[in-house]
């Protein structure tokens, strides 16, 4: 089928969903009809919400969608839909992604990243939690920490070391977790926004049946690449229309100012950062209709790091904009809420950003792996990836 016949077909799907569902009306039944028309990933087969289609007709369909004010699995569910459904379609068993990808894309199931800790951030393989084989079972004790959405999360995909004598990339082993089972305790971590979307996660003799383990054991680097290029094109790989996202709030506030305050030095500023954020955009698009079926390559490293640089200076430069008013914030009362979307002011929002060059990879991990997989340059002296974990010192 050639590009236009597909968007046709979607076209005429989309219309259907529109027809037989209202939007405005149950988000989980939307979005469980949008998974059964194929609607959901549509580069995914058929049976797990997808049509074998090319992963750049996403955006023809979902701008249809927000356009009919239809409702939106990511932000409710970011983690899962953006990193955690990806990984369990592409290493999960046929039962796994029968019981999972529903559910997680209608958002009756919330997910979480269970990854970093806190001597092992930027570092994934150096994690230390660990997991024992007991039968049919893994016994799992440790502490992770940053979990976005822990608190509401049904499900997490867990990076736990299955075999410490061997090197630190190759001892790891990845499952679907159980967040309500015993032996799982969720605490906030409260941030300067006052939210505390993030959690610490501690794992005390939890029990995880060997049959949720994607991959096979001490296969978990390789299953968690998986979600953590997934993660950077969910996190900078957006291909909003020209114009909006937070330049858009730039925008707004420029137009907003006092007369007197419009100075052609923040004039200037405005028009480059505008400039910046259209090449972002463009790039993501081409980075977008370049991308195969499978799992992202580094085009996802490029638009986290500039989403990430791009975003901290506009909502800096937003600030600047509202003056002293700049300086005012309305609360830092501690909240607990279900989404990591939805910022409500420009200060909250630049007090979130701050976030942007860490989560999800460093902005120097991404420069990293830009210069070794897309420039070919030679990589960082690793002198522990060969040696037994056992024997890496300070782990």
């Amino acid at each position: 089928m050639d590009s236009d016949k597909e968007e046709k077909h979607l076209d005429s799907l989309v219309q259907q969903l529109l027809r037989e569902h209202d939007p405005a009306g149950s988000r989980v039944d939307f979005l469980g009809a949008q998974y059964d028309l194929g609607l959901a990933w549509i580069h995914f087969d058929e049976e797990f919400g997808g049509l074998g289609m090319a992963p750049k007709l996403q955006g023809h369909v979902n701008a249809q969608l927000v356009e009919a004010g239809a409702p939106m699995c990511w932000p409710r569910n970011p983690i899962g839909y953006g990193m955690c459904g990806p990984t369990v379609y592409t290493h999960g068993s046929e039962n796994q992604k029968q019981r999972y990808l529903r559910p997680l894309f209608s958002t009756e199931e919330i997910w979480c990243q269970l990854f970093s800790e806190p001597s092992a951030g930027s570092d994934v393989a150096g994690l230390t939690s660990h997991a024992v084989k007991d039968g049919e079972e893994w016994i799992v004790n440790g502490q992770k920490v940053w979990t976005t959405l822990a608190h509401v999360s049904r499900w997490g995909c867990l990076v736990t070391r299955t075999d410490p004598e061997a090197p630190k990339h190759k001892g790891l082993s990845y499952f679907v977790v159980d967040m309500d089972q015993p032996g799982v305790e969720v605490r906030p971590l409260r941030q300067m926004t006052g939210d505390a979307e993030f959690n610490e996660v501690y794992f005390t003799d939890a029990r995880i049946p060997d049959s949720e383990r994607l991959g096979e054991p001490g296969d978990g680097w390789r299953v968690a690449l998986t979600t953590l290029m997934n993660e950077r094109v969910a996190i900078g790989g957006g291909q909003a229309p020209r114009g909006s996202g937070p330049i858009s709030d730039s925008v707004r506030l420029w137009a907003e100012m006092e007369e007197a305050r419009k100075t052609s030095a923040l004039r200037d500023r405005l028009m480059a950062l505008w400039a910046k954020s259209e090449v972002a955009r463009l790039t993501n698009i081409r980075a977008s209709q370049n991308r195969a079926k499978g799992v992202p390559g580094p085009e996802g490293s490029t638009g986290k790091l500039a989403f990430a640089e791009n975003n901290q200076d506009i909502h800096e430069f937003n600030v600047e904009l509202l003056g002293s008013q700049g300086m005012l914030y309305d609360s830092y009362s501690i909240e607990r809420s279900g989404t990591a979307m939805g910022l409500a002011s420009t200060q909250q929002q630049f007090l979130r950003s701050r976030a942007n060059s860490i989560e999800g990879g460093t902005s120097e991990v991404m420069r990293n792996i830009l210069g070794e997989r897309v420039l070919g340059l030679p990589g960082d002296v690793r002198t522990d990836k060969e040696l037994p974990f056992s024997e890496v010192p300070n782990n």
